[in-house]
């Protein structure tokens, strides 16, 4: 369990979730559910049932940093990793992996986004094991991909062949980035593609060896702070290395290439979080379909199947909505119908041509 370890990703910004995901406060560090707990220390807190809490590392962006010392405050200051800029995850894996290589070139690493949903969380903590046992013995690089329940196209897809690794373990084949609908129900019905989780797993070893040979130009950078890995200068060497990082996702490049990846089929209940169409199909809801997250203050007349997430001290009265999200933060209201969710990315970009990054 000593050379366990797991890196959690939290950089990210979560606009899907505007207005109350915003480049201030993440989705990561909002109590999404109301149930007490943040998505980043419900990830947290699942993990250190894993690993010893010393060996969990979270990687986020330099201005959420005070954020989350604030929600996990156990934390040391080494094991947070502070982002200058964002670069996408190839460079925050290597950056991550690199580090703890230098502590314990032994180490298996989870390395895993802080804001996904898993229900059943002992299935998972099985699952988990399982693939840092192989990892352990293995020069592989392991994925959990979840059984599809519908032809979603939200997710990315992994399609794998009959080679197995360990019994449990299939060759990867191939990666699709979030297809169309017709391409996705085409992927359920041929019976051999799961969605990417976006966990991995894999040893120290065998990341350093894919990204070198995959993408040399990131392992020249991060080696030239071998030295510098776990002490006063590493953040000095961080920040002057980090701008030179090409932007690039561990999916495009390394996974999509090497040959010895696989996936681990997985059912104990996932969701990504990625829209707020994904929070609502999960929630618990009224008899009309209704999920209100301050119920206290809010009065519903003629409508269903709405989502309502308000701060609780303001009265809310909706008359005739049927199917659409109400959402409010400090200085944004957001009133849209979930059939069209899909447009939100562009609204923000609207936003932010017109208002700068005031409400963004």
């Amino acid at each position: 369990m000593k050379d366990n370890y797991v890196v959690i990703m939290a950089g990210g910004i979560g606009s899907r979730f505007w207005p109350i995901s915003r480049s201030r406060y993440p989705k990561q560090f909002i109590d999404i559910f109301g149930i007490g707990e943040t998505l980043i220390q419900s990830t947290y807190n699942r993990f250190k049932l894993i690993v010893p809490e010393q060996n969990i590392f979270i990687v986020t962006n330099k201005n959420h940093v005070n954020l989350l010392r604030e929600q996990l405050p156990n934390l040391e200051d080494n094991q947070i990793l502070s982002e200058p800029v964002m670069r996408n995850t190839a460079p925050c894996i290597a950056y991550a992996c690199y580090k703890i290589n230098q502590l314990n070139p032994h180490a298996n690493i989870v390395v895993t986004p802080s804001d996904h949903l898993i229900i059943n969380t002992d299935e998972f903590i099985e699952c988990i094991n399982k693939a840092l046992k192989t990892a352990s013995k293995h020069d592989c690089l392991l994925t959990l991909g979840v059984l599809p329940s519908r032809p979603d196209t939200g997710y990315g897809y992994i399609q794998y062949t009959n080679k197995i690794l360990d019994s449990d373990f299939k060759k990867v084949k191939t990666f699709t980035e979030k297809p169309n609908e017709e391409l996705a129900t085409t992927f359920i019905q041929s019976g051999d593609f799961l969605w990417n989780s976006g966990i991995f797993i894999w040893s120290a070893e065998s990341i350093l060896k894919s990204l070198n040979k995959y993408i040399p130009e990131l392992t020249e950078t991060f080696l030239e702070g071998s030295s510098l890995y776990n002490t006063e200068k590493e953040q000095d060497f961080i920040t002057n290395a980090y701008p030179r990082c090409p932007n690039i996702s561990i999916d495009f490049a390394i996974m999509e290439k090497a040959e010895n990846v696989y996936v681990l089929p997985v059912k104990f209940g996932w969701s990504d979080l990625g829209t707020w169409g994904s929070i609502y199909g999960l929630a618990t809801k009224d008899p009309k379909g209704n999920f209100v997250k301050a119920k206290d203050n809010v009065m519903l007349y003629d409508s269903t199947n709405c989502l309502v997430n308000i701060s609780s001290d303001k009265l809310v009265v909706l008359q005739g909505l049927n199917d659409y999200i109400v959402v409010e933060s400090e200085h944004a209201l957001l009133i849209f119908p979930k059939k069209k969710e899909q447009y939100l990315k562009q609204i923000l970009a609207d936003i932010k041509k017109r208002f700068g990054k005031k409400y963004i």
